[in-house]
């Protein structure tokens, strides 16, 4: 890696942009070692608690593409810092709710100003780098290693503070206000200039989006989150946390968070293994690597012993998805980078949003090992899938 990419952290607008980062992977892992507190606070059921996912994560599948559409022709800055001023207040609000209705409505419009942080920061990344390969897969390296980061850093924030009491992890969405003042006073990217007309703007970009290595990469991340928020951060919180294991809230987020570290160490180094071997080589690996740590967590009988398969599937989750975001932002040209993205964004909240409910209708038949076997079954799937498509 040359002097340059090593310094290419000290951006000061990917700096902002690894700021955004930390606000987008709050919305959940901040709050999923809670759930079982929540479920006892409530008297609800497991799949009725993985709600708290779903109702979060719906209206980006509903929302992010006409945010996407709007960055790109009205500007990023004018979507980003309001969506950042909403997730803030809704999901600060959530700490004061005492129904589990008006919970759910507090995470909904939370979700709404959600749809559009996890997208809008990959495209700004591409907006400021797509003229270097290294540089732009360097960029979205370190941009996974933040969120990979953040992941463990809220993991165990949230089961320290719902140790205390289940609401008190909602409290920390406000960090999203000052992080939007950030965004409107100090960051400076290209925005994008779109002189066509909305009609020749949308015939253009899904020209671009048919292409089929895009198709492929979006099924792969609708795969991938299936398994990340179905299985991962929802089955498997609840399973640790379930009569075979009981432990509280704090342990939970300490052993779910050994996954973000093991992902941002490989993320890291995305700049690095990109010289060796491509995208796509590295998104088919990772598949593989889902498939060994899910067949191993039904195998574990010591609390302890959970540590190595989360430290399998993190490095999986460092290998695939800064490739994915990597070869999207590549392909997308930058008038049309936000529908690009945020189309991958929506598909990457539909996978939110089924993973709880899927993998609840598994565990209601097979258990916690049927939930997790059938997870396995889906990595498999994934890595069939890159092996046909990403040729």
């Amino acid at each position: 890696m040359t002097e340059s990419q090593n310094r290419l952290y000290r951006d000061p607008n990917l700096q902002i942009v690894f700021a955004v980062t930390l606000i987008v992977v709050m919305g959940v892992s901040s709050i999923s070692p809670a759930f079982p507190e929540i479920q006892t606070a409530f008297g609800i059921s497991k799949p009725t608690v993985g709600l708290l996912i779903v109702v979060f994560t719906l209206p980006g599948v509903l929302f992010t593409p006409i945010l996407g559409v709007l960055a790109d022709r009205f500007g990023r800055k004018k979507v980003l810092v309001p969506s950042l001023l909403l997730f803030g207040v809704a999901g600060c609000a959530c700490s004061l709710a005492r129904d589990f209705n008006l919970l759910l409505t507090l995470r909904f419009l939370q979700g709404i100003g959600a749809a559009s942080l996890g997208v809008l920061n990959v495209t700004i990344i591409g907006d400021l780098y797509s003229n270097s390969k290294r540089q732009l897969a360097t960029a979205m390296g370190y941009n996974a290693t933040v969120l990979n980061i953040g992941i463990p850093c809220y993991l165990i924030i949230g089961g320290a503070l719902a140790s205390l009491a289940w609401y008190y992890p909602f409290a920390l969405s406000l960090l999203a206000v000052p992080v939007g003042i950030l965004v409107l006073t100090s960051l400076k990217s290209p925005e994008p200039r779109n002189s066509q007309d909305f009609k020749h703007y949308l015939s253009s970009a899904f020209q671009g989006i048919k292409n089929r290595q895009v198709l492929g990469l979006f099924s792969v991340t609708l795969f991938t989150f299936i398994i990340l928020y179905g299985t991962y951060l929802t089955y498997f919180s609840l399973l640790l946390g379930g009569e075979s294991f009981r432990a509280s809230p704090f342990l939970i987020g300490v052993i779910t968070s050994s996954m973000g570290l093991t992902t941002a160490a490989t993320s890291s180094q995305l700049g690095t293994l990109t010289k060796r071997f491509s995208e796509k080589t590295l998104i088919k690996v990772a598949c593989l690597i889902y498939t060994i740590a899910l067949l191993i967590v039904p195998l574990v009988h010591t609390i302890w012993l959970f540590l190595v398969p989360t430290v399998i599937f993190g490095i999986a989750q460092g290998m695939n998805m800064p490739s994915i975001q990597t070869l999207l932002a590549r392909l997308a040209p930058t008038e049309y980078r936000a529908a690009f993205m945020s189309l991958n964004g929506m598909v990457l909240r539909l996978g939110q949003t089924l993973g709880p409910l899927i993998i609840g209708a598994i565990y209601l038949i097979g258990g916690f090992e049927g939930a997790f076997f059938a997870s396995a079954g889906i990595a498999v799937a994934m890595f069939i899938l890159a092996s046909v498509v990403l040729k």
